[in-house]
């Protein structure tokens, strides 16, 4: 039953979105601003130094854009969840409860917005960019790795967006702590681990493995040892690392959902 209502609801949104041409091209393309609005921050970061964490300017825009095409596709799927906490103050979500559907599946697909593609499409161009211009290590593992590496990086994305969420179950006002964590790891897979003091490495690294949505595949993808002297395979762990996450997110996820006890009248 799932496997069919799923995609008529997801169809049915996409269509009433796509019917406003116009406004919908324009939201694109704010989309897509904002993100390149992130690129000229490291752009301009550029014309005052050679390196940044011992990367130079055309490493760290690839490190860039692989983790926005990862943000931007699983912000496409899983960014639905920010509304959680109004689904919780509100009851709604006792709504969901009533549905022979998964509760977490409904919260993603309740309101997608499709203009959030521009800012994936935008950091794609910068990833053909990035590539072009950056000494890649072609071989048959590394071209795959081009396609695998976002994916991953938005399942990666994706599991800590349900984790964090799910301490709105008890803390109803939680939201701008699950922000930090959400929006925190986009701002540090943006830029190479190298950059940060150990503490904030250690945290959004490994804690929460942002390290590899983008940081260890574009060292795969550059042939570089790792500065922080991590051993290679790392560059090729984040399928594992994105699956390893998402079940943990899915069993967080169900425990809450299991001791969510409703908000009253």
């Amino acid at each position: 039953m799932a496997e069919r209502v799923y995609p008529r609801l997801i169809a049915a949104r996409l269509r009433g979105q796509a019917s406003y041409r116009a406004s919908f091209a324009l939201l694109c393309v704010a989309s897509a601003l904002s993100q390149l609005v992130e690129l000229a921050v490291i752009l301009v970061l550029f014309n005052r130094v050679d390196a940044l964490g011992g990367f130079s300017v055309d490493e760290v825009v690839l490190v860039y854009a692989l983790a926005g095409v990862a943000f931007g596709l699983a912000d496409l799927v899983a960014g639905q969840l920010d509304e959680l906490p109004t689904h919780l103050r509100t009851g709604t979500f006792d709504v969901l409860l009533l549905r022979p559907l998964s509760t977490l599946a409904q919260v993603m697909a309740s309101d997608l917005h499709l203009r959030k593609i521009g800012r994936t499409l935008a950091s794609a161009v910068v990833l053909v960019y990035a590539l072009v211009h950056n000494d890649i290590a072609w071989s048959p593992l590394t071209a795959p790795l081009v396609l695998v590496a976002p994916i991953s990086g938005a399942v990666i994305f994706s599991a800590v967006w349900v984790i964090a969420g799910s301490i709105c179950f008890w803390l109803i006002d939680g939201q701008e702590l699950a922000n930090s964590v959400t929006y925190g790891s986009s701002a540090f897979t943006s830029y190479p681990a190298t950059v940060y003091g150990p503490w904030l490495r250690r945290f959004f690294a490994f804690v929460v493995p942002g390290a590899f949505v983008a940081y260890y595949p574009a060292l795969a993808l550059l042939d570089r040892p790792d500065p922080l002297g991590g051993p290679a395979l790392l560059g090729w762990a984040s399928p594992l690392v994105a699956a390893v996450t998402a079940v943990v997110a899915g069993l967080v996820w169900r425990f809450a959902v299991r001791h969510y006890r409703g908000t009253g009248s």
